[in-house]
């Protein structure tokens, strides 16, 4: 395995080169809160027969946190840029959570794309229970009173310890700049995107996912153009993980691996 760092734009990104090196390329990326290695099963079913670049993606694993609020668009940006750095043309995208968040608008813009798998990949926009909208005015309006009633510092700590209390695990032990990256995603809705993307789309899925549910999964199904849906039983968020066997046949099978 070969460990690769690249300047862009005065951040570092890691990445790993595996594979074969005269192969099919394939770029595959993680989801939040991972890197590289997440994936690494998915990378080992593709190097027999790929070159496989795996991405640290900005403010994950080696590579370095973006120095400004990101939007999903600025990531695929960055990821562009690599590939432009690497001189590549006709790849294929391999994208797992966020990292098919990055894969659908890439795939809307560019027609260099072979062929695109989205894993558990996000990108509609959440149906919020009435209990995430009142924790969001909650915590919106203790924003605005607890300075006020306690003063800046104690009404800071005060706003701190019930946002650690309300707020996700991946939210909670993010810095600043990458809470305010996920807030940001999280409300981006992708559908727009969807029926630009021309490469033919594979979408996998664990039928038990609750972060991006098979809902979200039929909704891109039926946007994308070219698009199939596999769907796991028993499988949650992580589907390649949850059903390696299933997974590798599937993938095998999509990108003609023998």
């Amino acid at each position: 395995m070969a460990e690769n760092d690249i300047e862009i734009d005065g951040l570092k990104l890691h990445y790993s080169d595996t594979g074969q090196p005269d192969g099919p390329v394939v770029i595959l990326m993680h989801g939040w809160g991972c890197d590289h290695t997440t994936v690494s099963s998915i990378a080992s079913i593709l190097e027999p027969k790929m070159r496989v670049l795996s991405l640290d993606l900005p403010g994950h694993g080696k590579s370095d946190e973006p120095r400004e609020i990101w939007g999903v668009e600025d990531y695929a940006d960055f990821v562009e840029k690599f590939i432009k750095m690497q001189g590549l043309r006709d790849f294929s995208l391999i994208g797992h959570s966020y990292g098919g968040r990055i894969s659908i608008i890439m795939g809307a813009r560019r027609d260099d794309i072979n062929s695109i798998v989205l894993v558990d990949a996000a990108g509609v926009k959440p149906r919020r229970k009435l209990s995430y909208y009142l924790k969001v005015y909650s915590y919106k309006a203790m924003k605005r009173l607890l300075p006020l009633l306690f003063g800046k510092r104690t009404g800071g700590n005060m706003l701190d310890k019930y946002r650690g209390k309300v707020g996700s695990s991946d939210y909670r032990n993010s810095s600043d700049i990458m809470r305010g990256i996920m807030s940001r995603s999280v409300n981006q809705d992708l559908q727009p995107y969807m029926s630009s993307i021309k490469a033919p789309t594979l979408l996998v899925w664990g039928k038990e996912d609750t972060a991006t549910p098979l809902s979200d999964a039929k909704i891109m199904e039926r946007l994308i153009p070219n698009a199939g849906l596999v769907a796991f039983d028993g499988c949650g968020h992580y589907s390649f993980l949850d059903n390696p066997f299933g997974f590798k046949a599937v993938i095998r099978e999509f990108f003609k691996i023998k």
